[in-house]
C-alpha cells in the first residue's frame, strides 16, 4: 500500500530543461506516518540516471510522483532530507537556488510570513524564486551615494530578468569629505560596522538567498563585505562608480577634484590664493555623482575588492554617470544568479591569495592607508589570517606604477579611459604580480574574465612600466619602534624621502594643530604630533585629512611630517605616519611624548622604525605621571563604539 504525503515543494525538470517548482504531493511505502520528517525538495529528470520517480501525472494541485524506494532509503535519506530548522535552513543541492528564503516562501507553518510576502505585490508564482536583497548605500546629501537608488533600481530589473525575486533595502553612510575638520568624523569608521551589522540583520532576519550590495563612500566598501563574508551567502559588490573631473579654467585651474578645495583652506591662510579663487575651486571641484576621483579610499577599496574578485570587471574604474555603470548593473542580475546555481559564497573567493592580489592592487595604485584597517577587518570576518606585517611581505616586492592623485596626476576617469582596472589587472599578470587562478565572482577565474579583454593602451601615461616604477618597492611601510611597540603605517611615495627626524610639536586634538597652523607656529623641521585620535580616544579614529591639506597648502609637505594615532584619508600624502598602536587613549608612548622631544623616522628597509630619542627611564617616569583623560562619549552609538573596538593593528574590528 503506498500513502500520499504533502511534499512543501516538488522541483520538476520538463522536457526542455526548464526547472519548474510547484505544490506537490508523492508517493511512499506505507509506513506510521510519525516515521516521516519534512522533505525538502524531489528532484524527478524525466529520462535522468537521477530519476526516483518511476510515475507521474499533473493534477489540479500539481505533480503527483510515485516513487520506488525501501523503507531502508527513506529512513536514511537516500532521497528524501529532512529540512532544517535552524536558521538560515541552508541547502546546499545546486538545484535549488532558494536554498535560504523556501524556509519563508514554502514552509506551511510560515503562513503569516508568506502573506506579508503577497502584501508587497508578490504573486504565488514568485514563491519558490530565489531572493536577492539588494542593499544601497543611498542618501542624498552626498556625492557618492546620491545615484545608488538609480543604480538599485536598475539591478531589480536585473535579478528580475534573471528569473528571480529582488528585494532592495537601504543602509546609513557617512561622508567623510564632509564631516572631515569635525567631530562628526567619529562617526566614520564605526560606520563601515553599522553598515555590516544592518545587511547582515536584514538578510539573516529575512532569509534572503544571495546579496547585491551597491556601496559609495570610503567605509561603504569594506562594510558591504564584512556583511557578505559574515553570511556567507552568494554575494557581489556593484560599486557606486568614480566621479568626473571638475575645473576651473578661469583661475588656472583646469583639473581639478575634492581635495583641491581642502588645500585652499592652507593656501588662503598663507596668502597664496584669495578668498574669491578659494570660492572658485570650492565650487568646481566636484560636477557631479560618485566617489572622490583620485586614488583615494573609496577608488583604493573598489579597485581591491574587484583584483580580489568580488565585483565584475571594470566596476571600480567606470565611472558613476556611464552606460557601462547601468550595464553592470542589468549585467548583476545574471552573475548573482550564477553564484546561487554553482553555489560560490564570499569564502569560496576572499581566499588568502584573493586577499594578496587585493594588497598587490593597492601597492601598485599608491592606495589608501585605510586599506590596511579594512583588508585585515574583511579578512577576520571570511576567517582569513592577515596582519599588518603582511603588507609589509607585499609591499617589499611589489612596485608603485599608478601615476595618480593624491601624489600623482590623474584621476580614475583616466585610468578608464586607457582600459580600466581589468587592464592594469591583465599587465599584472604578464608581470606575475597577482595570481589570476583565483575565482570571482562570475563564477570564473580572474584569467577567464580578463581573456579577450583590451589590454592598457600603448603609450598610456597612468600606470608606469616594471621596469621604470615609480618606487621599485610599495609606498606602505609598517614602522615599529619604542613609539609604536604594536606598529605604524607610513605611507611612503618615495617623493618624500626615506628618513625625517625633528622636534615635535603636540596637539591633543586636530583642532588645536590647526589653529597653531593658522598662527603660523608650525615651522620647517618639526614632526607634528596629533594624538588622542585613535579608535577609543577619538573616538573612531578620524582621518587627518585637513591638517595634511592645510600643511600641504602651506607648501609645508616636505620640510614637515606628521605622527598620528588617527587615519589618514586615501587624499592624504607627504611624510605621514598613522595607525600608531598603542593609541594614547590606551596609554600608549604617544601619549608620553611632550613639545621639544626629538622625533627619528627612518624607513629605510634595514630599519622602518620610529622612535622618540628618549631613554627608557625617561619615558617610565612620564608613564608614571599619565593619567587616561576621559573619554569623549559616556553613551549612544560612539560609547558602544569605544567599548567594542579593537586596535589599529587588527583592523578596528567590533566583533571579537
Amino acid at each position: 500500500m503506498n500513502r500520499w504525503l504533502p511534499c512543501p515543494m516538488l522541483r520538476l525538470v520538463d522536457s526542455a530543461g526548464v526547472r519548474r517548482s510547484m505544490r506537490a504531493m508523492h508517493a511512499m511505502p506505507s509506513l506510521p506516518i510519525s516515521s516521516f520528517l519534512p522533505c525538502q525538495r524531489l528532484c524527478y529528470s524525466k529520462g535522468s540516471s537521477r530519476r526516483i520517480g518511476t510515475t507521474g501525472e499533473m493534477t489540479g494541485r500539481g505533480l503527483m510522483c510515485r516513487v520506488s524506494c525501501s523503507k531502508s532509503d527513506l529512513l536514511t535519506n537516500r532521497y528524501f532530507r529532512p529540512f532544517s530548522s535552524r536558521a538560515g535552513g541552508e541547502d546546499n543541492s545546486t538545484s535549488c537556488l532558494n536554498r535560504y528564503s523556501k524556509r519563508i516562501t514554502q514552509e506551511l507553518s510560515q503562513g503569516a510570513s508568506q502573506a506579508m510576502l503577497y502584501a508587497t505585490g508578490m504573486k504565488e508564482e514568485d514563491m519558490s524564486k530565489a531572493q536577492v536583497g539588494i542593499a544601497s548605500v543611498w542618501w542624498e546629501g552626498n556625492p557618492c551615494n546620491m545615484h545608488l537608488l538609480d543604480l538599485a533600481a536598475a539591478v531589480k530589473v536585473g535579478v528580475h530578468e534573471a528569473g528571480m525575486q529582488g528585494m532592495r533595502f537601504n543602509t546609513i553612510g557617512v561622508s567623510d569629505a564632509i564631516s572631515m575638520g569635525t567631530d562628526g568624523m567619529s562617526y566614520s569608521l564605526q560606520s563601515r560596522d553599522i553598515i555590516a551589522d544592518s545587511i547582515e540583520t536584514v538578510m539573516g532576519a529575512h532569509f534572503y538567498d544571495a546579496n547585491i550590495s551597491i556601496p559609495g563612500c570610503d567605509k561603504n566598501m569594506p562594510g558591504t563585505i564584512i556583511a557578505m563574508a559574515r553570511l556567507d551567502r552568494p554575494s557581489l559588490m556593484l560599486y557606486g562608480g568614480t566621479i568626473r573631473a571638475g575645473g576651473a579654467p578661469s583661475i588656472g585651474r583646469p583639473v581639478l577634484d575634492v581635495i583641491a578645495a581642502y588645500e585652499s583652506y592652507g593656501e588662503l591662510a598663507y596668502g597664496k590664493i584669495n578668498l574669491e579663487e578659494r570660492n572658485k575651486i570650492v565650487q568646481s571641484c566636484c560636477p557631479g555623482p560618485g566617489a572622490c576621483g583620485g586614488m583615494y579610499t573609496a577608488n583604493t577599496m573598489a579597485t581591491a575588492i574587484e583584483a580580489m574578485g568580488m565585483s565584475l570587471p571594470y566596476s571600480s574604474s567606470s565611472p558613476a554617470d556611464s552606460e557601462e555603470k547601468m550595464k553592470e548593473c542589468r549585467d548583476a542580475g545574471k552573475a548573482i544568479r550564477t553564484l546561487l546555481e554553482k553555489d560560490i559564497k564570499p569564502s569560496m573567493i576572499m581566499t588568502e591569495a584573493a586577499f594578496r592580489n587585493a594588497m598587490v592592487m593597492v601597492m601598485v595604485t599608491g592606495g589608501s592607508t585605510n586599506a590596511v584597517l579594512h583588508l585585515i577587518a574583511m579578512a577576520r570576518a571570511v576567517g582569513v589570517k592577515l596582519t599588518i606585517d603582511d603588507f609589509q611581505k607585499v609591499s617589499d616586492s611589489t612596485p608603485f606604477l599608478a601615476d595618480m592623485k593624491p601624489s600623482g596626476k590623474h584621476v580614475m576617469e583616466d585610468l578608464h579611459k586607457v582600459g580600466g582596472t581589468p587592464a592594469l589587472m591583465k599587465y599584472l599578470v604578464e608581470k606575475h604580480l597577482i595570481d589570476d587562478s583565483q575565482l570571482t565572482v562570475t563564477g570564473k577565474s580572474i584569467g577567464e574574465n580578463l581573456h579577450g579583454l583590451p589590454s592598457l593602451l600603448k603609450d598610456q601615461k597612468v600606470i608606469f612600466p616594471v621596469e621604470q616604477p615609480i618606487k621599485k618597492s610599495g609606498h606602505l611601510q609598517i614602522l615599529y619602534g619604542n613609539i609604536a611597540p604594536e606598529g605604524a603605517v607610513a605611507k611612503i611615495t618615495g617623493k618624500e624621502g626615506e628618513m625625517f627626524e625633528g622636534e615635535a610639536i603636540v596637539f591633543d586634538s586636530e583642532e588645536e594643530m590647526l589653529s597653531a597652523l593658522s598662527r603660523k607656529e608650525i615651522r620647517p623641521g618639526m614632526v607634528v604630533v596629533i594624538r588622542y585620535e585613535g579608535p577609543q580616544g577619538g573616538p573612531g579614529m578620524p582621518e587627518m585629512l585637513t591638517p595634511t591639506s592645510a600643511i600641504i597648502g602651506a607648501g609645508l609637505s616636505k620640510s614637515v611630517a606628521l605622527l598620528t594615532d588617527g587615519r589618514f584619508s586615501g587624499a592624504t600624502h607627504g611624510f605621514c605616519i598613522g595607525h600608531v598602536t598603542p593609541e594614547a587613549q590606551r596609554g600608549g608612548a604617544i601619549a608620553l611624548i611632550r613639545d621639544g622631544d626629538r622625533i627619528r623616522i627612518d624607513a629605510r628597509p634595514q630599519r622602518r622604525s620610529i622612535d622618540v630619542l628618549l631613554s627608557p627611564e625617561i619615558l617610565e617616569e612620564r608613564r608614571k605621571a599619565w593619567k587616561a583623560p576621559p573619554l569623549k562619549a559616556s553613551r549612544g552609538t560612539l560609547y558602544k563604539y569605544i567599548k567594542c573596538v579593537s586596535s589599529a593593528s587588527t583592523g578596528c574590528i567590533t566583533d571579537e
